[in-house]
């Protein structure tokens, strides 16, 4: 949805303004993993290294969040707590990675459903470094492609959009299926 709302805003803009002004605004609006503020870096991987201790510590409450609300209370886990403790720590890395690249929709999402895929397990001390890697392989081989092959005719938050926006539309077709 948020990225509608840039594309709407980004539409409204380009009719509005000056188009020399619309190119700065336009590289705001859509991630560019070309522009990375090399300031941003030190304190993000500060940011990121806080913020992934806590989640790598709670890999195994983790296994018994996935059981569901009643389940988890059951086996002992303060689940209001734990839940807002996640959230918090996964908003501190959106945030994070939203101030170094800008908003990539999607991506989170196709990256924790192909690891779960791949994997074929639900334990967390699994999956979270097969998320991670699959994450950096996307990136990294994406930046690649995008450099050899298309030379920067595109940019690829505009392909990870495009392939998420496939993957969660086959997730909700297979839910309805269900």
């Amino acid at each position: 949805m948020l990225g509608i709302l840039f594309r709407s805003l980004s539409s409204v803009m380009q009719r509005m303004i000056d188009p020399n002004d619309f190119v700065v605004l336009q590289d705001r609006f859509f991630a560019s993993f070309n522009t990375v503020d090399p300031t941003l870096l030190g304190i993000a991987a500060l940011a990121t290294a806080l913020a992934s201790i806590p989640a790598w510590r709670s890999r195994h409450e983790l296994d018994v969040l996935a059981l569901g609300r009643d389940s988890a209370i059951a086996l002992g886990i303060n689940y209001r707590s734990r839940i807002t403790r996640l959230l918090l720590v996964i908003a501190l890395l959106v945030s994070v990675s939203t101030a170094l690249v800008g908003p990539v929709a999607f991506f989170g999402l196709l990256v924790a459903n192909l690891a779960y895929a791949l994997i074929r397990s639900h334990r967390h001390i699994l999956i979270l470094p097969a998320a991670i890697l699959l994450a950096i392989l996307f990136l990294v081989g994406g930046q690649l492609m995008l450099e050899r092959v298309f030379a920067f005719d595109t940019a690829l938050a505009i392909i990870v959009e495009f392939l998420g926006g496939i993957v969660f539309i086959i997730l909700l077709v297979r839910g309805s299926v269900r």
